[in-house]
């Protein structure tokens, strides 16, 4: 039988009829050719999408006017029409207007007047508080300054927020949960049984001698980690049975109040409440009562977080005679901000521990909480503020011999300038320790799992640090901040002060590096500075090999010292052992069934690993342990430090002489800031390493292979160089020109006066201002030069194509930089002097050319798009009026086709 199928819509499968007619409005053919209007009208709107999701072809719609349309709209209806779209606009101006003021008036500057008012300590600013408020002094000044508090409460909100979802999802401290009643352990006070648990399991494990002629036994977990969980309390359990019952049953009803609200809820007021409706941008006056919201949160922020610890702690300095101390150190504020937080944190122990001791529970839970927020926040600012800043003064410190420094000096500095000095040695710190950081990661890749088992792994997926500081007591704490400051001030001295000194002892004159601000030599420092950021920087960062290296010196060394001490298994690791680790499982099953503490081989550092990370070891492996194994640790910690530092003279006298001498030949005997000589020569020092790395890679190719290389590369350094000529110099030479022509002059020489022009000035500015432009240009819509420079950085340095990029980027952009430079000099010098003017006129068409003509373009560019504009309220006045619907465009090919389908054709293809 044969069927004759009958054309369908695509969405509801019906048939065309002549009230709702088929269109193929795309390329789809097939049973997805046709679509009623309607249908496809609904999913436009349920998919927010103007195109074919198949095809990707956009679908079109001719517009259907009223027949009685005139021709031309008459003059009362565009009037008509502009005066409401400029009635609209009148209105969204006011309320965005409104909105502006609300947000970046209103909420920052009650902030700062209700911030005065409260650390103003007096009764009358209380009072005069209203008047404060509306007072118009310092209204810029203020507005910043509650800009900053307003951001400060909000983080403190959000902290205490994400910190609680920590509490709720990560889990308590077990002497917080209600179904336990412990008084709380203070910083480090533990009852006896406690400290026979500590001393005796710490001890046992970290003052435990090594048996190096003991058979190595594997352990892969400590059978003591169960009761090393009660070393991470910070309370002990004493009390009575019954207690515990009434506990549980609080704990209940602390449950089922938490479990209260409705989720539902809470996600259908998320889904109503957008951002545009929270701040006002819909049109809507729902923001006021978010900015009323918003003050009050302010205010109570400033009054519980700033307000009472700040007084709490000037109480407390006050009543022991330490202001004077206080005051001379210049953070009045902040330190006794601190010391009311820690004296805040004592009551809150005391007060947990009393509510306790009476079975206040939902008190006692209270006060824990507040207690985790405050040891969290004081954790927070140790970890990222004074730790930081603590090595940056001792990175400062160690290196005053490099710079001829004194601690006067660093003192003067100090006293001038507090809060510039404080923030530049935290930088700095924050700097070492990052990269410091990185380093440790770069080790773990090379080094066995396990080498490292006394740092926390920081790739570990289950490392948190503030579930750390939530559970872990304040005493281990304060042991992991003394061993990290020790850490990082010895690692200081031995690459940073020990080299200096003896860089001073073997070249005398070499110290120390020229950090003046000024100089002397013939080239501008602001060029300086752009050749080094916009060239030298980009290229050292943007490069992978780096890491690659260093994870390769690192390596080989690694490999060097484990053959010359017999360490290779225990850096390494060994593959036999990995084989034979499933032939010892039993045993070691044999061994924690026993609970057998371990005491030689890796199940020392499998008992200190448990410790620090409150688990079993993660990713440990076995090693064999040779003889003398003590001796040979020491050996080893004696050849890394000696590494360590022949390491860090080269790095402190090699890239500095290279800069120094390549330097020389440009600015002769000048003297130069050392960051530029240093950036030089390490840039020079990269690129010799990269020729050499590049070369023994080629080597075991053959001699042909390399000539054929060798040629390749140096066809691709010679497109790269006369790239880099074109856009990286003559383009920036001409744009910098250009600037300096259109503002520059115009504003800085007056017109009796001869601009002088620096080329090379002008080219580093002119590289700053075409970056700037590529990022915009990259950033912006669709358009000939975006397009041109994304292929460009598509294809990339080793498949450059130049001449695409001469014809496609450097000539157009270089003919409208050489046309917008020559147009209005040839106007000033040889068309306007035909007229017969004066000098005076000359010399002012000369030198005002330029930003006349940009005026005159921007002009034009303003009329051009306030036309398209008038364009545009011409059609919507249009259809406002005699628009009475659209039809659906059907897709035409070349030998074209009928428009719609009224009626069904006989059959379809599929």
């Amino acid at each position: 039988f044969i069927f004759l199928s009958a054309d369908i819509c695509r969405v509801c499968r019906s048939e065309g009829t002549p009230e709702k007619p088929l269109y193929h409005p795309c390329v789809c053919t097939g049973s997805i050719k046709f679509i009623h209007q309607e249908c496809l009208v609904q999913w436009l709107k349920h998919s927010r999408k103007e195109y074919c999701e198949l095809c990707k072809h956009r679908f079109a719609f001719t517009p259907i006017y009223s027949p009685d349309m005139p021709s031309r709209l008459p003059i009362q209806d565009i009037f008509a029409g502009l005066v409401t779209s400029i009635g609209t606009a009148i209105r969204y101006w006011f309320h965005y207007t409104l909105v502006a003021f609300a947000w970046l008036g209103v909420v920052p500057l009650t902030a700062c007047r209700i911030y005065k008012c409260l650390f103003t300590g007096s009764v009358s600013s209380l009072l005069t508080l209203p008047l404060d408020i509306l007072s118009t002094e310092n209204l810029l000044a203020d507005c910043l300054q509650g800009c900053f508090v307003v951001t400060c409460t909000l983080c403190a909100f959000i902290s205490l927020v994400w910190l609680r979802e920590q509490i709720v999802h990560g889990g308590a401290p077990q002497w917080l949960e209600q179904n336990q009643q412990q008084p709380l352990n203070g910083v480090g006070q533990q009852n006896e049984a406690q400290a026979v648990v500590n001393g005796g399991v710490e001890n046992a494990v970290l003052d435990q001698p090594a048996n190096p002629a003991a058979e190595n036994v594997v352990v892969g977990e400590n059978p003591e980690i169960q009761e090393e969980q009660v070393d991470e309390e910070e309370e002990d359990n004493e009390d009575e049975e019954d207690a515990v019952v009434e506990d549980a049953a609080d704990a209940n009803n602390g449950a089922q109040d938490d479990m209260n609200w409705n989720a539902l809820e809470w996600d259908r007021a998320a889904e109503e409440l957008t951002w545009e409706r929270m701040l006002g941008l819909d049109g809507s006056l729902v923001f006021l009562e978010h900015v009323f919201w918003v003050v009050s949160l302010n205010t109570l922020f400033i009054l519980v977080f700033a307000f009472c610890p700040y007084h709490i702690g000037h109480f407390s300095i006050v009543g022991l005679g330490f202001e004077e101390y206080v005051q001379a150190s210049h953070f009045e504020g902040l330190i006794t901000t601190i010391v009311g937080y820690v004296l805040l944190a004592v009551t809150l122990i005391v007060c947990h521990g009393l509510a306790a001791l009476v079975k206040f529970q939902r008190s006692r839970r209270l006060l824990g909480v507040c207690y985790i927020v405050v040891k969290v926040s004081l954790l927070v600012v140790v970890e990222i503020g004074v730790f930081p800043l603590i090595c940056g003064w001792w990175l400062d410190i160690c290196s005053l011999e490099m710079f001829d420094a004194t601690l006067k000096d660093r003192e003067l500095s100090f006293q001038s300038a507090p809060g510039t000095t404080m923030f530049l040695h935290w930088l700095v710190g924050m700097v070492y320790v990052f990269y410091f950081a990185s380093f440790i990661l770069l080790l773990r890749e090379v080094l066995r799992p396990g080498v490292l088992w006394f740092l926390r792994n920081l790739n570990d997926p289950d490392f948190n640090p503030v579930q750390e500081m939530i559970h872990l007591p304040i005493y281990r704490h304060l042991r992991r901040f003394i061993l990290s400051v020790i850490v990082f001030g010895s690692i200081v001295l031995l690459m940073l002060w020990l080299p200096i000194r003896i860089i001073k002892y073997l070249l005398p004159n070499f110290l120390p590096y020229n950090v003046m601000l000024y100089s002397d030599a013939p080239v501008s420092e602001l060029s300086l500075e752009l050749l080094l950021l916009q060239v030298v920087l980009p290229a050292l960062l943007e490069q992978g090999h780096t890491r690659q290296w260093l994870k390769g010196l690192v390596r080989a060394w690694t490999v060097t010292a484990g053959y010359l001490l017999d360490l290779h298994s225990y850096l390494l690791g060994d593959q036999e052992e990995n084989e034979n680790n499933a032939n010892q499982q039993p045993n070691n099953q044999h061994a924690r069934n026993n609970n057998a503490i371990p005491v030689v081989g890796e199940g020392l550092h499998a008992a200190h690993q448990a410790i620090l990370q409150q688990g079993g070891p993660v990713g440990f492996q076995p090693y064999r342990r040779p003889l003398k194994f003590p001796l040979r640790i020491f050996l080893l910690i004696v050849f890394m430090c000696i590494t360590l530092l022949i390491a860090s003279l080269i790095c402190l006298t090699l890239p500095v002489f290279a800069g120094r001498w390549l330097m020389s030949f440009w600015t002769g005997t000048a003297k130069i800031h050392e960051l530029y000589t240093a950036a030089c020569g390490l840039y020079v020092c990269w690129l010799t390493i990269r020729a050499v790395t590049v070369l023994v890679a080629w080597m075991p190719q053959g001699r042909r292979v390399i000539f054929q290389k060798v040629k390749e590369w140096s066809l691709m350094i010679m497109k790269t160089l006369i790239v880099a000529m074109l856009l990286a110099g003559v383009v920036p030479l001409l744009l910098g020109l250009l600037f300096e022509l259109v503002i520059v002059a115009p504003l800085r020489v007056p017109l009796d006066q001869t601009p002088l022009f620096y080329p090379w000035q002008d080219w580093a500015l002119g590289v700053l201002h075409a970056k700037i432009i590529a990022a915009i240009t990259l950033m912006g819509p669709q358009w000939w030069l975006k397009t041109v420079i994304e292929q460009v950085y598509a294809n990339g340095i080793r498949n450059i194509d130049l001449h695409f990029i001469i014809r496609k980027l450097a000539a157009p952009v270089i003919s409208v930089l050489l046309l917008s430079l020559c147009v209005p000099y040839i106007i000033a010098s040889g068309v306007v002097p035909l007229l017969g003017v004066t000098a005076e006129m000359q010399n002012l068409v000369q030198r005002r050319i330029y930003p006349f003509l940009l005026m005159v373009v921007v002009l034009m560019g303003i009329l051009s798009f306030q036309v398209r504009q008038f364009k545009r309220l011409y059609e919507h006045i249009k259809n406002d009026k005699y628009l009475v619907g659209q039809r659906l465009v059907n897709y035409e090919r070349k030998s074209g086709k009928q428009g719609t389908s009224t009626t069904p054709p006989q059959s379809s293809q599929e």
